[in-house]
């Protein structure tokens, strides 16, 4: 658990070092994300790409924004489960800069997104204000791509 910071809130949230996530960006050097979800499935970071992709239309194929939502939720719960499992109780600090943390928030970004693009707004604003909330922006969880 971390300490409390010096403004009283919670402490930033950290992932492991040997979060999935880890293992699947290794694992990008050697396979296509496609194949490295098979071997890596609580990775965020690759749901989050699968969804990345399904929202640009990669490979010449038109944007699926309908796949994207999916993909985005799933690598969004798995991010969930494991900030909680890092000591994460539903508020604090989420930060961008910590790579393993970095699957999670860009999953957060593409299911705004997403659902902003199916049209459901409410969950749309609802995943900005949790970038905010997390200390992240927008502009920043997008930055890397």
């Amino acid at each position: 658990m971390h300490p409390e910071n010096l403004l009283g809130g919670p402490a930033p949230t950290l992932l492991p070092e040997d979060h999935p996530d880890t293992a699947a960006r290794a694992a990008l050097a050697r396979t296509t994300v496609r194949e490295a979800v098979h071997e890596h499935p609580a990775s965020s970071y690759l749901w989050a790409l699968l969804a990345e992709e399904a929202l640009e239309g990669a490979d010449g194929q038109a944007p699926d924004p309908v796949a994207a939502y999916a993909y985005a939720r799933t690598g969004y719960h798995r991010g969930l489960d494991s900030l909680r499992r890092a000591g994460w109780r539903g508020t604090g600090p989420v930060p961008v800069t910590h790579v393993p943390n970095q699957g999670f928030l860009r999953a957060l970004l593409a299911l705004g997104q997403a659902a902003h693009a199916i049209g459901e707004q409410d969950e749309a604003d609802r995943c900005l204000t949790f970038l905010a909330d997390s200390g992240a922006s927008a502009d920043e969880v997008a930055a890397l791509r």
